[in-house]
């Protein structure tokens, strides 16, 4: 399993605890280190564009990071991802919903795509062989209500 975006390592954490081999990463060094510390094990730093692993994962958490990817390079990125499963593999990720581009009250960047456009930027990233996206309410970082899209997205074997 590829986690990207760890943060803190929270999720990766999880999952080494229910007994899965993780490879946590995170574009920031300083969380990366953070995370390093609470895993026990190496956290990869690496930005969603610098992925070159080829069909190495049987699964990639993108849990609340792609939605910090520049539209422009979403559709790449998926791509990468795509090219990092091995076949039959599962992408799970989650993104805030919204209508374009913008910044939270803390000036972080989002994508903010509409399950349309995500499902779009999925098509053209590859073929897969399913694509799930489901919306569901929720809050984020600032507890402000917050609408979610989450992706289930399978490589085809």
């Amino acid at each position: 399993m590829l986690e990207l975006g760890t943060g803190n390592g929270r999720d990766a954490a999880a999952m080494l605890a229910a007994g899965l081999a993780v490879t946590p990463s995170d574009a920031s060094p300083e969380l990366a280190a953070e995370a390093q510390v609470r895993l026990g094990c190496p956290v990869r730093i690496m930005a969603f564009h610098e992925l070159d692993d080829v069909a190495a994962y049987d699964g990639v958490w993108a849990n609340a990071c792609l939605l910090h990817a520049p539209r422009a390079e979403l559709t790449g990125d998926l791509a990468l991802i795509h090219r990092a499963l091995r076949p039959g593999g599962l992408l799970t990720a989650s993104f805030k919903a919204g209508g374009g581009e913008g910044r939270d009250q803390f000036g972080r960047y989002y994508n903010y795509p509409d399950a349309a456009g995500l499902h779009a930027h999925l098509l053209a990233a590859a073929q897969w062989a399913d694509i799930d996206i489901s919306e569901h309410d929720g809050s984020g970082y600032d507890n402000r209500p917050t609408r979610w899209l989450w992706a289930s997205v399978r490589k085809a074997p």
